[in-house]
């Protein structure tokens, strides 16, 4: 069966926080925050969550700098991506995720949750965020929201 769902990736050094769109590609929810393992272990899962979630693409969240250049989380995202799609069935976009953590942590205060609770929930909504911004680009020049990009679209999105 084809793919329908959108899953976003906000990989960091310990946790990766997951969040995955509807199926029309309107919304993102957050899913989870996977507690790493190993590169392979990291894989296998994100596959699963794949197959599961009948995912058609992953939206990879990629750490730019503030000035836009890259450093070495960005390059060790770079090397997570190609070990991923060694094993993964479906197309990774890279995605800037500048401020997303940020974001999502003001969000998290704002709902007075306590610093401990904040620790296992901020990559998830941080992926959220990540992948909100993704989807509504897909729909900025008036098409459907989630629709597949092509050379028209504005997305300033990297397809691996």
């Amino acid at each position: 069966m084809t793919g329908t769902r959108i899953l976003a990736l906000d990989p960091g050094t310990k946790r990766i926080g997951v969040a995955l769109s509807d199926e029309l590609g309107w919304t993102a929810q957050p899913l989870e925050t996977y507690e790493r393992r190993s590169v392979a272990a990291d894989v296998a899962h994100i596959q699963q969550l794949v197959d599961r979630h009948q995912v058609k693409r992953i939206v990879m969240g990629f750490p730019v700098r503030l000035d836009g250049t890259l450093g070495p989380a960005a390059l060790q995202v770079q090397e997570f991506i190609g070990q991923l799609e060694q094993e993964v069935t479906v197309p990774i976009v890279t995605w800037d995720e500048r401020m997303t953590t940020k974001a999502a942590e003001e969000i998290l205060i704002q709902a007075n949750m306590s610093r401990k609770k904040r620790k296992g929930t901020v990559d998830r909504v941080a992926a959220a965020i990540l992948l909100q911004s993704y989807l509504e680009s897909l729909g900025a020049d008036g098409g459907a929201a989630g629709a597949p990009p092509d050379a028209a679209d504005p997305v300033i999105a990297e397809e691996t």
